[in-house]
């Protein structure tokens, strides 16, 4: 049940046991009045009549009966007793107040009809229930409106609050009219810590760029420097260790941009499998590529076309020759990307599971021709990457290798940038699988279905 209505069951509930309560107090209060009134009337009737009987010897004209038949067992073994007193009955005359008490061996009593009392009493207890059902019907709307205001604005706490975890840091509740209460107070709170959050992620951001450009000009005199050693083991060290710092200085430079929004993409029709190839053979690294397979799992769609899809497998290496097949072709399958940040992204991965996992490492088009996989045969990915996503500088567990952690991070960037998904997991039998969906592109007319414009005819000069 969510907030209005628990706020909406909890007004009604309090209307109800309030009606209910008054009603109860009104009845047993109006209900003792009537008794002791009657009460009182029947002693006074009876003292009259007793007084009346001793001087007369008779009842005539008293409103006193003696042993009247219809007398409470009760009161008669009260008055059996030597004692006087009252009692409320009901009995085939209806309901009434009885007082009792000896004479000469006889009871002396006077009854005291309450039919009309008790049919007002029961008059009283339906107006109650009305007037509770009435007092209800109106305070239960002004219950529901004032619920679902309350839920309104709660609500845009929550969704302002996942905007801002989603990475919308400009997002902010409303501040016009609010009444200040404590759901202002939450608003206000979630205001205050997005701001503080985008300052400090503005500062990060800065901090990451300035130090990748202020790095850039001294790194730039230790590359050429480095070139400059004479032949050796040493100098061999001092140029690789000179390159992976000019790497991490470019993803450093490449992260502050995608972080400060400054990447767009050239988005146009390519096809997909030259731009495979050239993300493979960037790496230098071996890759198996798999075309026609099932979405994200690396396995021919049947056993029965195993035969068939072997045939497109391929294997990418550093001395390989170029495959001419139709599907790496120019004229073969396209999809709506920008070619060079795909293959940075599929690269990445590529380095990626080289590094961290184990060969053989699988480049995988699935059906649709536009889902891309790519699998390593190693340990898998971290349960803390998985629940959290790619975290800069973060490599995983000890065992999965070397790197900054960056790799990951600019694949997720770039595929953001050009409207992909990037999705990661573990395969069933071992290994991880990242899986890179394309976005289908824009609805645009074939060549073949524009009319066909009219001859011109000769040009004349």
């Amino acid at each position: 049940m969510t907030l209005r209505w628990r706020i909406v069951a909890l007004v009604a509930a309090a209307t109800c046991a309030a009606a209910a309560a008054v009603g109860v107090l009104v009845h047993h209060a109006s209900r003792d009045r009537e008794l002791s009134q009657a009460r009182d009337g029947a002693r006074t009737t009876l003292e009259r009549a007793a007084l009346g009987y001793a001087r007369t010897g008779g009842v005539q004209g008293s409103g006193a009966v003696l042993d009247a038949p219809g007398l409470p067992g009760g009161l008669r073994r009260l008055v059996a007793k030597g004692h006087q007193g009252t009692e409320f009955a009901t009995g085939p005359d209806g309901p009434a107040m009885w007082a009792a008490r000896p004479a000469d061996g006889q009871v002396l009593s006077v009854r005291i009809d309450m039919s009309t009392a008790m049919r007002n009493i029961s008059a009283l207890d339906t107006n109650i229930i009305l007037a509770g059902l009435m007092t209800t019907a109106v305070v239960l709307p002004l219950g529901v409106l004032t619920a679902e205001r309350m839920s309104r604005r709660l609500r845009l706490a929550a969704a302002t609050a996942r905007r801002i975890a989603a990475g919308d840091l400009d997002a902010r509740i409303s501040p016009a009219a609010r009444p200040h209460d404590e759901i202002a107070e939450i608003s206000g709170a979630v205001d205050s810590m997005a701001a503080a959050l985008q300052e400090r992620l503005l500062d990060e951001q800065r901090f990451t760029a300035d130090v990748a450009h202020e790095l850039r000009t001294p790194l730039m005199g230790l590359v050429t420097a480095a070139e400059l050693l004479p032949p050796g083991e040493a100098a061999g060290y001092v140029r690789d260790r000179v390159r992976v710092l000019s790497t991490l200085v470019e993803e450093l430079l490449e992260i502050s941009r995608l972080d400060a929004g400054a990447e767009e993409a050239d988005l146009s029709p390519c096809p997909l499998g030259p731009v495979l190839d050239e993300a493979i053979a960037g790496t230098g690294l071996s890759a198996r590529l798999r075309t026609g397979t099932a979405e994200g799992t690396g396995q021919p769609d049947s056993a029965e076309d195993t035969g068939q899809r072997d045939a497109t497998d391929r294997t990418r290496q550093r001395d390989s020759a170029d495959d001419t097949g139709p599907w790496h072709s120019t004229d073969g399958p396209k999809v709506w990307t920008d070619p060079r940040r795909l293959t940075r992204i599929v690269a990445n991965l590529v380095v990626n599971a080289h590094r961290h996992g184990r060969e053989p490492v699988e480049v995988t088009v699935a059906a649709d021709g536009r889902t891309v996989t790519v699998r390593d045969h190693g340990t898998g990915y971290p349960d803390d990457l998985l629940e959290k996503g790619p975290q800069r500088f973060r490599t995983g567990v000890r065992e999965r290798g070397r790197g900054h952690g960056l790799g990951l991070t600019i694949a997720v960037g770039q595929a953001q940038v050009i409207g992909a998904t990037l999705e990661f997991g573990n395969a069933p039998d071992g290994g991880a699988v990242a899986t890179l969906r394309l976005p289908e592109g824009p609805e645009r007319p074939e060549l073949s279905d524009l009319p066909e414009l009219p001859d011109p005819g000769p040009i004349h000069g």
